[in-house]
């Protein structure tokens, strides 16, 4: 659906719309400027007096050589020149090894009632090296974020990795409620056979309050419950999708933004990444800019055709990479005030 210029909804009115966002994720294709947008995102919450965390959920993160100081170690630390911004780096290592080790306390703990003497770790380590364990194990941790640091933060914005593992990392929140439930089911099932003779309910609500394995998956569901109303709540999240103007980005945002909305995702819209101005194309004699610049007018046109209605910010090619504080602020700037010179002119 085309739309024209005027009947655009871009990023300053949508947030405008939007007054208790809270939690803001930004994905796509590898190497569309994901890191880059959400800062942008961050940087202009913090600018406005909120006190804004932002949170790299990529395992090969990029938030340190972005703002050009030291974000690592898995820690907060305060962004340096940028009032009421702070950053947070997850360390996937840490991650996946806090969370082997609650697996593998649940269960020891489920040996230990079905009186079974064998050692948990070969089942551990099979369990660990299952290709989804990490992304789980990553989805633990961003629900730790969205209640911890929620609390604490007026804005939190993440930044993902690649959107496939995006998508499916926000996704697990629909796996990971039917597998609780189905836990849940199996270890009531397993209480009351273990009290049948009793035949008194009231005995096998008892079984079930002094369980701790069912404790512990109660508590898991619960945390699990909140969250999950945090993450459907479009007036809470925002799922921001970054393109660049080529074919094979383009196409990845068109096919995941059905993946996520198919996981009732709320999504915030698309963020165009990279885009050469005319006024830059016609001042340069380089030839290489120019043909870069008539190949982008046809991508731009199939992202106004194709995403018009969702685009609510557009980032321009600097001559510069974007490093630093001041860089990260005028990319801020732009993706809330920057308009292509050539919309008007696109044959969509």
């Amino acid at each position: 659906m085309v739309v024209s210029l005027e009947e655009k909804v871009l990023m300053p009115e949508f947030l405008s719309k939007k007054p208790k966002l809270k939690f803001l994720f930004t994905g796509g294709k590898g190497g569309v400027g994901k890191t880059i947008s959400a800062a942008g995102l961050a940087y202009r919450f913090a600018k406005d007096g909120k006190k804004t965390l932002l949170v790299s959920l990529n395992p090969v993160h990029s938030l340190s050589s972005l703002f050009g100081q030291d974000l690592r170690g898995g820690v907060i630390k305060p962004v340096e020149g940028a009032p009421n911004l702070y950053a947070l780096e997850v360390e996937i290592d840490d991650v996946v090894e806090k969370y082997k080790q609650n697996i593998a306390k649940r269960l020891s703990e489920f040996l230990k009632w079905a009186d079974i003497p064998m050692d948990p770790k070969p089942f551990i380590d099979i369990a660990t090296t299952n290709p989804a364990f990490q992304e789980s194990a990553m989805f633990d941790k961003m629900m730790d974020v969205v209640l911890q640091q929620g609390e604490e933060y007026d804005v939190v914005v993440f930044d993902t990795a690649a959107v496939a593992n995006a998508a499916r990392l926000i996704g697990l929140s629909k796996i990971y409620g039917l597998w609780l439930e189905r836990m849940i089911e199996s270890r009531k099932e397993a209480l009351s056979l273990r009290v049948k003779l009793s035949f008194r309910k009231e005995k096998v609500m008892e079984e079930i309050k002094k369980d701790p394995l069912m404790a512990d998956l109660l508590s898991m569901q619960d945390r699990f419950n909140r969250v999950k109303d945090i993450l459907l709540n479009e007036e809470l999240t925002a799922f921001f999708f970054v393109t660049l103007p080529l074919s094979l980005p383009i196409a990845v945002v068109k096919r995941f933004i059905k993946m996520v909305k198919g996981f009732d995702i709320p999504v915030g819209g698309v963020i165009v990444n990279q885009v050469i101005p005319k006024a830059v194309a016609e001042a340069t004699t380089n030839e290489y800019i120019r043909n870069k610049y008539r190949e982008q007018l046809g991508y731009m046109a199939e992202i106004e055709r194709d995403l018009g209605p969702l685009v609510r910010s557009y980032i321009p090619v600097y001559p510069s990479e974007v490093v630093g504080v001041d860089m990260v602020a005028r990319v801020s700037q732009d993706m809330f005030s920057w308009i292509p010179d050539f919309l008007d002119e696109l044959e969509v």
